[in-house]
């Protein structure tokens, strides 16, 4: 563990471990291919709710 995470509780640490090995674990995701989606980063993870000057209502 690192340095940081020796003052923490065991609890804490514990579950810090067990979210790292979850993660490890963790598939990606095998979706199909957006047809006719806009380009560039997805709108919804960035925060990017406009496109040209107008709003996007999703």
């Amino acid at each position: 563990m690192s340095q940081d995470r020796d003052d923490l509780p065991p609890e804490a640490q514990r579950a810090l471990a067990e979210a790292e090995e979850r993660r490890k674990k963790a598939k990606a995701l095998d979706l199909p291919k957006e047809l006719g989606g806009r380009d560039g980063p997805e709108p919804v993870r960035y925060g990017d709710w406009e496109a040209k000057g107008i709003a996007i209502d999703f």
